[in-house]
């Protein structure tokens, strides 16, 4: 399906409902591990991007396509905007120690989900959500075995805050 062909009312539901589930799940991983962006406000800013996305790719008029221009850019918009909701979670103490940033980026990565549910790319949205998935379930662990192998020095500024 053509994304900027008019929808029915069942696609959206389908779009909006997906996204916000996505944005969930991911949510739900840093939720449980403690962190201030979760599973409420994941799911929002999933549900946000899809939400502008679909705006601007939909018909203005019957019989006229949306200006892909104007899609591109209100993606390009979406992407810059959170990186400013990402960056509200990114803190440095005093040592230089760095926490947040993998929320920050599940952040960033939540949006972009959004956007693909908005434009109805579902392959993309699930290889996705697994390979997310995948990277938060697994990434601590495979960070702790570099560290075993290569010795790494864990007395400097790192993104241990998962």
């Amino acid at each position: 399906m053509n994304p900027t062909e008019t929808i029915g009312i069942q696609q959206m539901i389908l779009r909006l409902s997906a996204a916000a589930v996505v944005g969930a799940i991911v949510g739900l991983n840093r939720e449980l591990h403690g962190k201030a962006a979760g599973v409420r406000t994941l799911g929002l800013v999933t549900l946000g991007a899809a939400m502008a996305t679909m705006i601007t790719a939909q018909p203005q008029t019957e019989g006229i396509a949306a200006d892909p221009n104007v899609v591109g850019r209100i993606i390009q918009g979406i992407m810059t905007g959170i990186g400013f909701l990402g960056a509200g979670v990114i803190l440095r103490d005093g040592s230089g120690h760095v926490t947040g940033l993998t929320t920050a980026a599940a952040i960033w990565v939540c949006a972009a989900l959004g956007i693909a549910c908005g434009l109805g790319y579902w392959q993309v949205v699930g290889v996705s959500v697994g390979l997310i998935l995948l990277v938060l379930l697994l990434g601590r662990s495979v960070e702790l075995a570099a560290e075993r192998i290569f010795k790494r020095d864990r007395g400097g500024p790192s993104d241990h805050g998962v």
